[in-house]
């Protein structure tokens, strides 16, 4: 993995986790999931126009099948999230999304894409996984109260992650397969989000004000910082495999896991000190892989 792919996505990981601890302090459903998604449009168009200007490119309908289905799949991730947000504590429901969705992925992309990583990137995959795995309680996630809020943030994080690793993997194919500037795929599947929740929110005028009032700040920043962290991950796309990328992107656990619980006035275990150092060795071992 090159040093430039790995700095794209170590900078995507800051802006993820920072707008996840964001989102979690609003408590916002889907009338926030909406207005963050229609500030990510505005902010998307002129991007997407130079882009375009630049580097002309014509989707086929394979390609706008791509884009639409993964803005189908990223509205669902979303909700989902938000929701899991809203019944269990962030330093439960971040880390098992985070660690569940790229070992599916990991997983899907050697059986359908045909990726082999190296030995030594296999062995810094598995650290990570392993090390998000620790860091969310290991097999004691599995024992006790099934009701308990903490069970309820494993089960809504597993939920999550099945969506996590659906995009990347549709997100990976189309960069990589499709040939897809990063750019005008990304926006084309944030318009497409947009439209699917209008209705829905529309019908919900006071509370999509009540939102603007409350968390306007909240808003406007993970309206940038969402799209800005999976660009930088869709151009990372560009330079290396997937079953790399994917794992990689999962350091953002470990700041996420640490800033939040501070932030949000969470408790953290012993456990999970010791995983974000399996973590790091397996983040520091793909950068040679």
């Amino acid at each position: 993995m090159s040093l430039s792919a790995l700095a794209l996505v170590l900078f995507g990981a800051l802006c993820h986790a920072t707008w996840n601890i964001v989102a979690k302090k609003s408590g916002g459903g889907l009338p926030f999931v909406w207005l963050f998604g229609m500030v990510s449009v505005i902010a998307a168009i002129p991007v997407a126009t130079w882009a375009w200007q630049t580097h002309p490119q014509q989707f086929d309908t394979l390609m706008w099948a791509a884009a639409l289905g993964s803005g189908l799949i990223h509205v669902l991730y979303s909700l989902i999230l938000q929701q899991g947000y809203r019944v269990a504590d962030f330093a439960v429901v971040y880390p098992v999304a985070r660690g569940s969705g790229p070992m599916l992925t990991v997983m899907l992309s050697v059986v359908l894409l045909g990726e082999r990583p190296s030995l030594l990137g296999a062995a810094s995959i598995g650290a990570i996984l392993a090390g998000v795995f620790i860091s969310a309680g290991g097999t004691g996630l599995f024992s006790g109260n099934l009701s308990s809020r903490r069970h309820l943030g494993v089960w809504w994080g597993l939920l999550t992650g099945l969506f996590i690793a659906a995009y990347t993997l549709l997100d990976g194919w189309a960069i990589r397969s499709l040939g897809m500037a990063p750019i005008l795929f990304y926006a084309v599947g944030l318009a497409f989000r947009s439209f699917l929740l209008a209705p829905f929110a529309l019908r919900q005028p006071a509370r999509l004000a009540e939102q603007w009032a409350l968390h306007r700040r909240a808003i406007l920043i993970v309206g940038i910082l969402s799209p800005l962290a999976y660009l930088l991950v869709l151009f990372a796309l560009q330079l290396a495999p997937l079953s790399y990328v994917a794992p990689v992107r999962e350091i953002s656990m470990l700041l996420g896991t640490f800033v939040g619980a501070r932030r949000l006035q969470e408790a953290l275990k012993p456990s999970q000190y010791v995983g974000a150092i399996v973590m790091l060795l397996g983040v520091l071992g793909l950068g040679y892989a």
